[in-house]
């Protein structure tokens, strides 16, 4: 097995240097890779360029039989096709065995968001403390900006322009983009920044701009508890995850005029298809709709 995890592991750095994956993005990564691996040890495969297209159907009708969901199983796929193809990059296998392996469909399922009164709830039940402060303008930016979890997590000091009220996001591939924000998430900043941050900074030295009670900056998984918590507190019905505010900031600005283009571009959508998700119309919005548009309404 020592052959096959350099092999991984110099393909995490490829993902990592040359693509900008995320550590979150690249730990799924190796998961699936390190999952495919015991399976060619279980199946007594004598190296990764042994496997041959039967033996990538038969892993898929492994997977199945787990019963896990259709995502999960795209993914996994994905990622092993992805590997191979590294692979033949880099000389190390003839074939790629997952190329005419079909990617399960995927289940289409509306993106959950929140009603606008649901975040305005949810951001007048966190109280005047010091992370309160801190959580207060941490859910302000991520609705107002629409940014990933991973985008927040690394952005810096020098990234904020208050004058513009616009901020230099580092997206994916090393791709950057400019967002404006308002002034409800300009008023939280500058109340954390001046305040609870240089309260929580005061054992640690960095630029980050969103920090844990250690003042070491915040991960993924540290915002997800914040919003977990944040909710419970609120009593607002089901679970809140970061990608719900992202889903909520471009189901809102697509419901009150905003052009699509122009939320790809907010979002850091490559494709447009990716931003048409969030064309669906919320109950209000069609109630509106049919409100003003039926004769007999």
């Amino acid at each position: 097995m020592q052959g096959y995890d350099e092999a991984m592991l110099s393909f995490l750095q490829y993902l990592q240097l040359e693509k900008n994956y995320s550590d979150y993005t690249i730990d799924y990564y190796r998961q699936d890779i390190n999952e495919f691996l015991l399976f060619i040890s279980e199946q007594a495969i004598n190296g990764l360029h042994m496997v041959s297209y039967f033996d990538a159907r038969l892993y898929l009708t492994k997977l199945y039989s787990k019963n896990l969901a259709k995502k999960s199983i795209a993914r996994k796929t994905s990622c092993l096709r992805s590997f191979y193809k590294w692979m033949m990059r880099e000389e190390m296998v003839d074939e790629n065995p997952f190329t005419m392996v079909a990617l399960p469909k995927k289940e289409q399922k509306l993106p959950q968001f929140l009603y606008e009164e649901e975040i305005v709830q949810l951001l007048a039940s966190i109280p005047e403390t010091t992370l309160g402060q801190r959580n207060l303008a941490l859910i302000e930016l991520l609705y107002a900006t629409g940014m990933r979890v991973s985008e927040c997590c690394g952005l810096q000091i020098k990234d904020i322009h208050f004058a513009l009220e616009t901020i230099l996001v580092h997206g994916k591939g090393k791709k950057d983009r400019y967002i404006p924000f308002g002034k409800y998430a300009a008023n939280a900043l500058h109340k954390y920044m001046n305040g609870a941050r240089k309260e929580l900074m005061k054992k640690a030295e960095h630029d980050y701009v969103f920090v844990n009670s250690r003042g070491e900056p915040i991960t993924p998984r540290g915002i997800r508890h914040i919003l977990k918590q944040t909710i419970e507190h609120a009593c607002v019905d089901g679970k809140l995850y970061p990608h719900m505010l992202r889903h909520s900031f471009a189901t809102h600005l697509l419901n009150n005029g905003a052009d699509m283009r122009s939320v790809q571009e907010l979002l850091g959508h490559e494709n447009l298809s990716s931003t048409q998700i969030y064309t669906h119309i919320t109950k209000d919005q069609l109630q509106k709709v049919y409100q003003s548009s039926h004769p007999r309404a």
